[in-house]
């Protein structure tokens, strides 16, 4: 598996996702509300990882297996790819917040 394509995909389709909410954000008025759809980009956020894992071919529950055989840690191929991609979510769920509180 290539981390870098998988990275690359999910963050091209986690801005068209954040995309579709701030075009919602205009016809919801209540502060709470606006605000519960950063949950629903963290839930965009696992089912996308899941999907694409889907398309790329990728068990999920699957230990990751490393280069080098010494190395002890057993991480799944979720774990690994919630590592690696986490700075993109975190990114865009800022830029969220900041469209929000805007």
């Amino acid at each position: 598996m290539n981390i870098d394509d998988f990275k690359a995909e999910l963050e091209t389709r986690l801005i068209i996702e954040k995309e579709y909410i701030i075009q919602e954000l205009s016809s919801i008025h209540d502060y709470q509300e606006k605000l519960e759809l950063l949950g629903k980009f963290n839930e965009k956020y696992k089912e996308l990882i899941k999907r694409l894992a889907n398309e790329f071919g990728i068990d999920l529950n699957e230990h990751f297996q490393t280069e080098d055989p010494s190395n002890s840690e057993n991480l799944s191929y979720n774990q690994i790819i919630l590592g690696k991609t986490m700075a993109v979510y975190d990114k865009l769920s800022d830029e969220l917040y900041e469209e929000i509180t805007h």
